[in-house]
């Protein structure tokens, strides 16, 4: 049986591209590797810093550092506490978000705290209305105690909605609290809580209306990439075993056909 005709140029074309699929994944199952690498990371680290007891959030966050500073990235994801009064008319709502599956918004007021600087809280989700609007429900009066997990300012990609610069915001594209601030009159801390809990607690829906739902704690997984490492992986062995076998058929008949048997619909 001879394998000439796999030195042929045909047949050396047909050779390239099986190795390029073949590399490409590889690749692809390597890269679905780093990533879930990547996830097992920041769920670690997630974990580690909501295992810390809770903290009053001025001791924790840092008042004077910007949103992308390494020292509020450092505290991230810890559980903290906060006690002082809601700004409602700085409510704003954070659109095309969803819970459940279900479309909404986030609910975001500034909280002033009792130190003199204010903490902008995600009070949670809200669904449409009955009208298809997004109601932010008022938040509690007076003194309030609210426990969350801090949360990074948000900043856009290279795609995506853009605020106005300019102007007072009743709408935001995600929690940009440099965009926020700007229409605040209170200083505020460069990340903002999660809401958990709230003493007194949020009030009741209107009857009918949409419910604020408290998001909870950050609860990061894996995700798919081991099963499309794994995908990627089966791929690879049924592309080189299927090509090592069309090369044996292709010789096998080359070889039926120079001694002037039939040959089969692989060789020709």
């Amino acid at each position: 049986m001879s394998w000439r005709f796999a030195l042929t140029p045909k047949w050396i074309v047909r050779h390239g591209l099986v190795v390029a699929l073949i590399a490409s994944m590889i690749a692809l199952g390597l890269w679905q590797l780093r990533r879930l690498d990547e996830k097992r990371t920041y769920k670690a680290l997630v974990e580690a810093r909501q295992a810390q007891p809770v903290a009053d959030v001025v001791d924790v966050v840092p008042a004077t550092d910007a949103v992308d500073d390494p020292s509020v990235t450092e505290v991230l994801y810890r559980r903290v506490r906060a006690t002082g009064t809601y700004e409602a008319d700085d409510t704003v709502v954070v659109e095309n978000r969803t819970f459940n599956a279900a479309p909404g918004a986030w609910v975001l007021t500034p909280l002033r705290l009792v130190e003199g600087t204010a903490v902008v809280v995600n009070r949670g989700f809200v669904g449409f209305g009955r009208s298809g609007e997004i109601v932010a429900p008022p938040p509690p009066g007076g003194i309030v105690t609210v426990e969350g997990f801090v949360f990074p300012s948000q900043t856009r990609g290279r795609f995506g909605p853009t605020d106005p610069g300019e102007g007072r915001l009743g709408v935001l594209a995600r929690v940009d609290l440099a965009r926020y601030a700007a229409q605040l009159d209170d200083a505020i801390l460069p990340a903002y809580v999660q809401l958990v809990s709230s003493q007194p607690a949020e009030p009741e829906p209107a009857p009918g209306g949409p419910e604020l739902v408290a998001l909870g704690p950050p609860d990061p997984d894996e995700g798919p990439h081991l099963s499309y490492a794994v995908q990627w992986g089966v791929f690879t062995v049924i592309a080189s075993g299927g090509y090592v076998l069309l090369l044996r058929r292709v010789a096998r008949d080359q070889a039926k056909l120079a001694s002037g048997a039939p040959r089969s619909a692989a060789t020709a």
